[in-house]
């Protein structure tokens, strides 16, 4: 994983420790040198990208990974399979350039590849060969083939030796190399080979070289590196610093827009409590002058929040480079630390200069300063709270859960919401330990203790200022503002320990883990080798397509693809609007004919394939796309294709039978019955070889679950389930061995001798796997096209062609035809020759052919029609609907760091709030105690609300792109997918409202009737429900959780504000009373508050009022028992409302830049 907004040029350049520049120009030789070797050069200045922002190419991503290890000054490397993605070309150059580095510089290097080409293979010294956990070779790799020969096996024609190597360890294919006549064949185990290798003179040679001890006489004392890190302790904070300003700078629209938000929030906070309206004259006033100033606090610690997200999602890339000592943890935390000082300076002047003077705070440039510097404080408090929580929890859901968990406990121990007087005796400490106490004594005295504020009350001989403060239990003398401001500063620098100690100390909480299939723990389970050498002899029984289907072919002409010009290279001086990533190409895709798409890394391999098949969602698409001669129409061809992603894109709480059952059942018509369909995917299954594999969970790549190459398994059978006419596969065997990559290339053989029409591009095939191949579509950079056509036997149609341009070299003997292909049609070979390939082509009688070809195809059969269906969809909106809610109630109740941690989290906080508020519910006879009941209710709906939008949220995203892919096959509608995700979610928040309502409601000692009860119980559920809902609007209209963070923080702000509780309805203004009618949690404390006090008699007496509590909330708050049902009803509104929003997001909007 690699940070997706940095280019590569400077992810490579910062590891260096040199990210630095003179004169304006860029200078490291070691970078631009590693950028060339690894063909990173032509897309230096372009951002790496990731699934859902559009970057370099698969293969260069893989490429900016290797090169991180590889640019700094290391001498010993390990490298695990770094060829995924790339072309055996480019796999070669590099490999090559990494030989001529050992063997000049005496450094030591271990890679692990998948698939080498044999010219790969060979240019390593050493062989280690492991299978099923033992070393079966260990030695020279001129010999391994010797040592296999004196077990009785050999090589055949024309076979790669890492291929040979990887099969000849496997039950189901050593039958076909064995060649000792002398006794009949019998498999031989891996434990056997590995013993026959201990014994073998290659064994002993290494057992008698460990046994040596090392002569350290022999080392030199500079062999050894001293210091622990490659570059100063000042460099290393140095390149840290550029590369956090330079993530700060890409992420600008965060921060501008973060920044905006403190500005409108502001205005409608002073806007609330114009200077106009409110005056240092009475308690009353003095309320509202001190609801805002803390609102200002924990407007400026939620605004902190954002922060979570963002660290939890920089982790992995943290991990990483920490642990192969790139820089100290020390050095990462620092600089961010001094960054966000400007931030939190920006955030805290902008609220100031906005409110201060507008609401009329104490006139005075020092109480201003005192009033900004607060602020300034609170805002890097809460940012190092959240930023030390996320790096102790590791985990997006768990780190919102203990976030929400110590705010809670903040939040209510402020000294606010429950005066410190108040506070239970077994609560005192957090009162104490509660940052927001401080910052709340700061900022009151440094109001209360001014000139205006010192007259006399008629109550008590105290001046006004004084009695506000005392009736909130806040101290009176001004030195409390230096004290509490001190104690900010200390926690500060105490989360920011925390968070360097956290990084340096903790590891990713999940380790990466494979799947075991059955018969790979008890090879007897397995089948007998001979009967797979059957099948790879080609005597493969058809099975797995046994449904019928209409073979069509694809013609395109003359295709062209534009995008946005990169602000990048218009800044170099590039006048173009658009960029053309494809030019003129043109081809045939034939019924029962398999197609590779080749071409070095960036070539538009891809690219072609997404507009072919319609994936693209942005740029502009020319040209002619025909199926069967007819144009191309997209939610048709839905229909009939399928499209095997490079990236393996799955719900990762879903086994492997339930993928594929889902997938069947979405696509294939209603025609195919249950039992057709089942044994469809039961044939799909075994025919990819998943079948020992059907219970399994997929899991989170690289986390749990399924290995790369049986997800990339998974995401072939996917496609197959659905039967389609068509299929596009982008990379099928990247990532995979040479045994898995064979399974999954006699998968796409065995599809296409049905008939089908198949499409793969491929990186760097071996000769067996290209050689399955019927025709080539070759493209080099640019997006041109350089041959197109038959490969002929062996290759010799299209080795024919390159052959017969004058200066290219013949093909070696025995040699891969693919490696031999693209070596022979780089850049570096036209400038030798002096031509370019994509004219020779467009000149040819090869091109002719494949021209004659695409005007016969696009000319629709006689008697035929276009491809037309009386519905959309495979399956009716209510089947749809019916199979997302089977397929999310399994994706919830496979996922306990959710709904556990979800159901915990409510468990806790009901306890939290019930021992805080415990018996205030039968305490109703003044202001200040029905003000605190009021803030139990308040606490409750506020904090349990926001939790639940918040860890909503990456569970969305998730589904969010397993979404996307989904939709663009054809599956189903966005409507009924969108009411599944949403309905989902009712069952969790019934148990939630019950174990919350049923603790808090004893615990606080509300009036015991089983009608306030259950409309306690009505109103907690209708506002968890709002609150899900609206997390789950707030991702659907925004691209990346970062941002959904930030607006929903936004909208908690202003619905915190406009909720009646700091601002009761009558004192708010008559231009933001419309505001109180949009905001529901003023509708949740309405309802909740008038449901169980509403019709209490029981007279209280408070600072200018005298009546009963039913009076009082008339009176004073707005409310009343006729608005019960009311805010009910608005409440379900609001429910329905923020679905819809959701609904409606996911059926419009798209994120994915393709």
């Amino acid at each position: 994983m690699v940070f997706y907004v940095i280019s590569c040029w400077y992810l490579l350049q910062s590891i260096t420790g040199q990210a630095s520049s003179v004169g304006g120009k860029r200078h490291s030789v070691s970078t631009d040198y590693v950028l060339k070797v690894l063909g990173l050069d032509v897309c230096s200045d372009t951002i790496v990208g990731s699934d859902m922002t559009r970057g370099v190419s698969g293969g260069q991503r893989k490429r900016v990974t290797t090169g991180e290890m590889i640019v700094g000054p290391r001498k010993t490397l390990f490298m695990d399979e770094i060829s995924t993605g790339l072309d055996s070309s480019t796999t070669f150059q590099i490999v090559k350039c990494l030989r001529n580095f050992v063997h000049l510089m005496d450094g030591t290097l271990m890679m692990a590849l998948l698939q080498p080409a044999p010219e790969t293979f060979e240019l390593f010294d050493d062989l280690v060969l492991l299978s099923e956990g033992y070393v079966v070779y260990h030695g020279p790799r001129a010999d391994v083939i010797e040592f296999f020969e004196s077990l009785g096996f050999q090589l055949p024609p024309r076979k790669g030796i890492a291929d040979f190597l990887q099969e000849v360890t496997s039950r189901k294919d050593q039958a076909q190399y064995w060649v000792d006549n002398s006794r009949p064949y019998e498999y031989i185990s891996v434990h056997v080979i590995a013993e026959a290798f201990r014994n073998s003179r290659f064994g002993q040679d290494i057992k008698s070289f460990l046994s040596t001890p090392y002569d350290k006489s022999k080392g030199h004392p500079s062999a050894l590196a001293t210091t622990k890190f490659a570059v100063p302790r000042w460099d290393l904070f140095k390149a840290c610093f550029s590369r956090e300003w330079l993530l700060m700078t890409r992420h600008s629209f965060l921060y501008v827009f973060r920044t905006c938000q403190v500005a409108f929030v502001g205005f409608v906070t002073c806007t609330m409590f114009l200077k106009t309206r409110i005056h240092p004259t009475d308690l009353v006033n003095g309320n509202l002058y001190l609801s805002c100033l803390f609102f200002a606090l924990i407007h400026m610690m939620f605004n902190g929040f954002s922060e979570l997200p963002l660290l939890i999602f920089r982790l992995p890339v943290f991990y990483k480079q920490r642990d192969n000592l790139f820089y100290p943890a020390w050095a990462w935390s620092l600089c961010s630390w001094i960054l966000r000082l400007p931030y939190s300076v920006i955030e805290a002047v902008v609220w100031s200069i906005v409110v201060y003077w507008s609401v009329g705070f104490a006139p005075g440039a020092g109480r201003f300063f005192c009033y900004m510097f607060s602020l300034f404080t609170v805002h890097q408090m809460g940012m190092g709270l959240f930023r030390s929580l996320a790096s102790i929890a590791r985990d997006l859901v768990i780190s919102n859960t203990i976030a929400a968990a110590s705010l809670l406990i903040i939040f209510l121990l402020g000294g606010f919401i429950v005066p410190k007087d108040m506070i239970k005796p077994w609560w005192k400490w957090a009162f104490w330990v509660s940052p927001l106490s401080y910052g709340q004594r700061a900022i009151s005295v440094n109001e209360f203790t001014a000139t205006r504020w010192m007259e006399k009350t008629t109550i008590g001989n105290v001046t006004l200022g004084h009695a506000i403060l005392q009736s909130h239990s806040l101290p009176t003398t001004h030195s409390w503002y230096w004290l509490g401001v001190g104690v900010l500063l200390l926690y500060i620098f105490l989360f920011s320990v925390i968070l360097t100690l956290a990084l340096a100390i903790l590891n990713p909480i999940r380790k990466s883990q494979a799947i075991v299939s059955p018969e790979e723990i008890d090879p007897k389970s397995a089948t007998d080798g001979s009967s797979k050498n059957s099948e790879s002899n080609g005597k493969t029984k058809k099975r797995g397509m046994i449904l019928p289907f209409q073979p069509l072919a694809m013609t395109f002409h003359n295709v062209k693809y534009f995008v946005d010009m990169p602000k990048e290279m218009s800044a170099e001086g590039v006048t173009e609007k658009k960029l053309q990533l494809l030019s003129n190409v043109s081809g045939v895709f034939s019924p029962g004919v398999l197609t590779a798409l080749v071409g070095s890394s960036g070539a538009g391999k891809t690219t072609l394939m997404d507009c072919l098949a319609g994936r693209k969602t942005s740029g502009s698409i020319e040209g002619d796309i025909k199926i069967s001669g007819y144009p191309k129409q997209q939610q048709t061809f839905a229909r009939v294709s399928g499209y095997v992603e490079q990236n393996d894109i799955h719900s990762p709480q879903v086994t492997v039978f339930e993928s594929l059952w889902f997938s069947s059942h979405l696509r294939l018509p209603k025609e195919v019955n249950k039992e057709q369909r089942e044994e469809f995917v039961n044939e799909v299954m075994d025919l990819v070889e998943l079948d020992s594999l059907k219970n399994s969970l997929v899991g989170m790549p690289g986390s749990s679950g399924l290995s790369t190459e049986q997800r990339k398994r998974l995401t072939i059978a996917v496609e197959l389930v659905a039967n389609p006419s068509i299929i596009f596969m982008d990379e099928p065997t990247s990532g995979l061995d040479a045994r898995a990559a064979a399974i999954v290339m006699r998968t796409v053989r065995n599809t296409v001798d049905t008939g089908r029409t198949v499409v793969c591009t491929i990186h760097q095939p071996s000769i067996e796997i290209f050689e399955a191949f019927d025709e080539l579509l070759l493209m080099k950079r640019g997006g041109q096209v350089i041959y197109g056509g038959k490969l002929g036997e062996k290759s010799q149609t299209m080795v024919d062609y390159f052959q017969s341009i004058p200066g290219i070299p013949p093909i070696p003997s025995g040699y891969n035809p693919a490696t031999w292909m693209l070596e022979i049609s780089t850049p570096a070979a036209e400038e030798r020759i002096g031509e370019d390939f994509a004219v020779i082509y467009r000149n040819s009688e090869q091109f002719r052919g494949v021209e004659a070809s695409i005007k016969q195809l696009s000319v629709p059969p006689e008697n035929s029609e276009p491809l037309k269906f009386t519905t959309t969809y495979s399956q009716g909106a209510v089947s749809q609907f019916r199979i997302c809610l089977w397929k999310q109630n399994l994706v919830y109740w496979r996922s306990p760091s959710y709904n556990a941690v979800r159901l915990f989290f409510t468990t806790l906080s009901a306890l939290i709030l019930g021992s805080i508020f415990w018996d205030v519910g039968s305490k109703r006879d003044s202001t200040q105690n029905l003000f605190v009941v009021m803030g139990a209710l308040y606490a409750s709906c506020m904090f349990l609300g926001v939790n639940n939008a918040s860890s909503v949220q990456p569970i969305v995203s998730i589904e969010r792109t397993v979404f996307y892919r989904e939709k663009a096959a054809g599956m189903f509608s966005a409507l009924p997918y969108a009411a599944a995700q949403g309905l989902v979610e009712i069952p969790y928040i019934i148990v939630q409202t019950l174990i919350f309502g049923i603790i808090t409601y004893l615990m606080i000692n509300f009036e015991r009737t089983a009608a306030k009860f259950f409309l306690y119980l009505v109103f907690m559920f209708l506002t968890f429900s709002y609150f899900t809902f609206y997390g789950m609007m707030a991702v659907g209209l925004t691209s990346t959780p970062h941002l959904a963070a930030v607006v929903s923080s936004a909208f908690y702000s202003l619905w915190n504000l406009m909720s009646g509780f700091l601002v009761p309805k009558p004192s708010i203004p008559g231009w933001w009373i419309w505001f109180y009618y949009i905001c529901p949690v003023a509708w949740t404390l309405q309802g909740v508050i008038s449901s169980q006090l509403g019709d209490v008699d029981e007279i209280i007496r408070g600072p200018g009022f005298e009546g009963t509590v039913k009076e009082y909330l008339e009176v004073s708050l707005g409310f009343g028992s006729r608005w019960i049902g009311w805010s009910a009803l608005v409440l379900v509104g609001f429910c329905l409302l923020f679905f819809s929003v959701f609904a409606m997001s996911v059926k419009v909007l798209n994120f994915q830049k393709r």
